[in-house]
């Protein structure tokens, strides 16, 4: 059996064993690991909302491992450069299109370095901006006006763009938002108690859609 189809067939046991969430560790020099208590927050905020079971510790994986089939849900957040190899990309693209979920928060100072990035792993799709009315703004919690916004960095307006398949999203970037700063401790960035509780509502619909979709 190739091994492409074997990584499909376990990735789709899975689901039957539990849903976890991990980290992406990637290449090019950006700060992969910022933002270390922001998962840890995220997973309790959710065990505790959604009563799902995630780890309070997220392993780490990296693009080319077969690790990634372990976990539906991957979060990728930092503020320089990316850059994905060709075997990165073959993995990430395997794992996306058999039923996989990447998250891309950009942690202000990534965006033009990733949209190529992105672009690699699907050249004949285009990031396509979310409308307000998507479901995953309402899978947990309602949000009317769309992604949140957390911090204010060019003081543009929070966006959520997406590659999707078959009328799945498979790519979420969320931009000029930054909810892995909400999520973090809350002694990092001071960030009043409702903002924070905006930013983990937030991931909490992301995490749900992915498990469900």
């Amino acid at each position: 059996m190739p091994t492409r189809i074997l990584l499909v067939l376990l990735f789709s046991l899975q689901f039957c064993y539990g849903q976890d969430i991990a980290v992406l560790k990637y290449g090019g020099g950006g700060d992969w690991y910022s933002n270390p208590s922001a998962l840890k927050n995220l997973a309790a905020f959710c065990n505790k909302e959604l009563q799902t079971s995630l780890s309070l510790s997220p392993k780490v994986v990296t693009p080319s491992s077969t690790d990634i089939f372990e976990y539906p849900f991957l979060h990728m957040t930092g503020h320089g450069n990316v850059l994905f190899s060709d075997q990165d990309v073959e993995n990430l693209r395997a794992y996306l299109n058999s039923g996989g979920f990447l998250h891309i928060d950009d942690n202000y100072g990534m965006d033009q370095y990733v949209r190529g990035e992105i672009s690699k792993l699907f050249p004949n799709q285009e990031l396509k901006e979310l409308a307000a009315d998507h479901p995953i703004f309402s899978t947990a919690f309602t949000f009317e006006k769309g992604l949140p916004k957390i911090h204010e960095h060019d003081n543009a307006r929070a966006q959520g763009f997406v590659i999707e398949k078959q009328g799945r999203i498979v790519l979420l970037y969320t931009f000029e938002s930054d909810l892995g700063d909400g999520w973090e401790d809350q002694q990092m960035h001071n960030d009043p108690e409702q903002v924070r509780l905006k930013a983990l509502r937030m991931g909490a619909n992301i995490i749900k859609y992915a498990f469900e979709h």
